[in-house]
């Protein structure tokens, strides 16, 4: 089910044409999201109704000369073994469309409205008061934006051990960030639900507050993966 083989083609655009998100619709009536960042991606299937979360993938990627995709895989539901490997993807552009082997994606998003665009690592959470640092290592935690969407995943780059994933659709007005799920690796009853978070940038960094989809208190900080130089 999940995309191994780009389709080749010919090759146009450039890599600021493919930030943002983009939507295709798979067999099986699977939908299926593919976030951009200007270094990072992430992709997932999963079905709306009945929700049910079918697999996630995603990683490192570059514009090649030639037009196509390097990727190196941080994390593979489908196929774990590619954790870690670096493989080329052909891409055939065209406008507001991704042609692939497997589906036509059609961009959502390029990058805006939303005001969190970007790759985003914890880097802190706030444990009985006290804000607890965290150094990204192999495993890490990630939260992949475009302008309208976004996604978070747990993961272990070196073993290809995953910890989780969820992820849909968000808007940024004011203070306040809101998520809408639309799948939920671990509780699909989840998806449906809206979340609204406080939410500031300070030196470059999410200070994320509120609740969790739990009702439990949080506090976490998130760095951009570019920052960090990882």
């Amino acid at each position: 089910m999940l995309l191994a083989v780009l389709q080749a083609g010919p090759q146009t655009g450039n890599t600021a044409s493919l930030v943002g998100a983009w939507e295709a619709t798979m067999p099986e009536n699977t939908k299926a999201l593919w976030i951009m960042d200007d270094d990072y991606f992430a992709r997932t299937y999963y079905k709306a109704d009945p929700a049910e979360f079918i697999g996630t993938e995603g990683g490192k990627w570059s514009r090649q000369a030639d037009g196509t995709l390097l990727i190196t895989w941080e994390f593979n539901t489908n196929d774990p073994g590619k954790v870690g490997t670096t493989e080329r993807m052909p891409i055939n552009p065209r406008g507001q469309y991704l042609e692939t082997a497997s589906a036509s994606w059609k961009r959502l998003d390029d990058g805006t409205p939303g005001a969190l665009r970007g790759a985003w690592l914890i880097t802190g959470r706030q444990l009985d008061g006290t804000m607890n640092t965290m150094t990204p290592g192999a495993r890490k935690t990630m939260k992949i934006l475009s302008g309208t969407r976004f996604q978070w995943i747990a993961y272990n780059s070196e073993t290809g051990e995953f910890g989780g994933t969820g992820g849909g659709a968000y808007t940024t007005e004011g203070d306040t960030y809101t998520e809408h799920i639309h799948f939920f690796s671990r509780d699909n009853s989840r998806v449906g639900a809206s979340l609204s978070f406080p939410y500031e940038l300070k030196e470059g960094k999410w200070h994320h507050r509120g609740k969790s989809s739990k009702g439990d208190p949080i506090y976490e900080i998130w760095s951009s993966r570019q920052s960090l130089g990882i």
